[in-house]
């Protein structure tokens, strides 16, 4: 069996998608499922090339639409050599042209899944931030996006909770399958000094030191400013003591949102020693990060899945969370970190439980971090699911 993934872009600065992809192929591969992409990166990307399965890059493409001219005509060549094409993402014209290529198609059909990655979220229809664009997609699902969605063979969801949430945001909806296959990670590479030492060239005033780590994109929905504001808050409070030190780390200190969260930690004496940023990490300096930190911590007003919170968990970290991470509730069952409200007063909250632990508290927690981890979200098993998803 071949599958064709669809995905926009599959550049690694866009975390989610991209990772997602190259997880799981390995994992298919394995079982006997051959993939290859087709994105609309420029070819000449300096993130291409390093992936063990084939893929094409149609780009440059258009900003705003993921828009490629060659992509129509390769589709009209290539799509009846694979068996199912799973569209990765909603709202741009890679998915508008394999629902226009599948009607045209003459002899052997693929089957078509929509994989929406959290994009079906009503968060993203009532965010203030949000609202020109809440516009555009309500006019984009009248026109197009439903006909993608209602015509696909089956929708794919990582997790109950997205599964739930996509029934309430557009009208109609009318799915012919609804999905839920999980989502997975591989198991991360064990621990070594050279990880650390990586993390410590780009974080040194770390060294020896707790800490906590936030690890994904500096962005308003990420709730980075909820965190901030609530760890200097129980500085105030004289909690110097138990905190620990605050690694915020993941890409976007460049814009707007991430200079003011930056210059505000530098103003404030009490924070300017205690909260660090060290930019986006990859390879052994985020896996040094992870394995040094205490605990994770995502504050966030939305996430699908959250890779990074289960990369966290595969290394026995527990995870301070809140309830707009969607696989919260296989967390929560599994006593894998700590759950709260998206709110100035829930990040708080997050903070004071943790740092009531008891030691032992904090380990077993930890153990069961792993646990969960083994239980819900390892590739293998998610592979498998996915494979009887796409042969049913």
């Amino acid at each position: 069996m071949i599958i064709l993934q669809v995905v926009a872009s599959m550049n690694p600065y866009f975390g989610g998608i991209s990772q997602g992809i190259r997880n799981l192929i390995p994992a298919l591969e394995d079982i006997g499922i051959h993939n290859e992409v087709v994105c609309m990166d420029d070819p000449n990307s300096d993130y291409l090339g390093l992936d063990t399965f084939p893929i094409h890059p149609l780009g440059p493409s258009g900003i705003l639409w993921a828009y490629s001219f060659k992509f129509k005509s390769w589709l009209k060549s290539n799509l009846s050599r694979f068996d199912a094409v799973i569209v990765n993402g909603l709202w741009l014209y890679p998915g508008f042209a394999v629902y226009k290529a599948n009607e045209q198609i003459k002899g052997k059909r693929p089957k078509i899944f929509v994989m929406p990655h959290g994009m079906l979220d009503p968060y993203f229809q009532h965010s203030e931030s949000r609202m020109l664009k809440a516009l555009r997609n309500w006019f984009y699902w009248k026109l197009i996006e439903r006909k993608l969605i209602h015509s696909a063979d089956g929708i794919l969801f990582t997790c109950e909770q997205e599964m739930i949430l996509a029934r309430e945001t557009f009208r109609p909806y009318h799915p012919k399958k609804e999905l839920n296959i999980g989502y997975g990670i591989p198991e991360p590479p064990p621990y070594t000094e050279e990880m650390s030492a990586k993390f410590l060239e780009l974080c040194p005033k770390i060294k020896r030191k707790n800490y906590l780590l936030f690890l994904s994109r500096i962005h308003q929905k990420k709730g980075v400013d909820l965190l901030i504001e609530a760890y200097l808050q129980l500085k105030e409070q004289r909690y110097n003591k138990e905190l620990p030190l605050l690694v915020i780390a993941g890409p976007g200190i460049d814009t707007t949102y991430g200079k003011q969260l930056k210059q505000l930690v530098d103003q404030n004496p009490m924070l300017s020693d205690a909260v660090f940023f060290p930019g986006m990490l990859t390879g052994a300096a985020k896996w040094g990060a992870f394995y040094g930190a205490k605990a994770f911590i995502l504050p966030s007003h939305q996430e699908n899945f959250g890779i990074a919170v289960v990369e966290a968990l595969a290394c026995g970290k527990p995870v301070l969370i809140s309830n707009q991470v969607n696989i919260y509730r296989e967390i929560q069952e599994m006593n894998g970190g700590i759950v709260g409200p998206d709110t100035l007063v829930g990040t708080l909250n997050l903070l004071k439980c943790w740092i009531g632990f008891t030691p032992e508290e904090k380990q077993e927690m930890g153990n069961q971090a792993k646990s969960c981890f083994h239980n819900k979200f390892a590739i293998a098993p998610n592979a498998l699911r996915f494979k009887n998803a796409i042969i049913q």
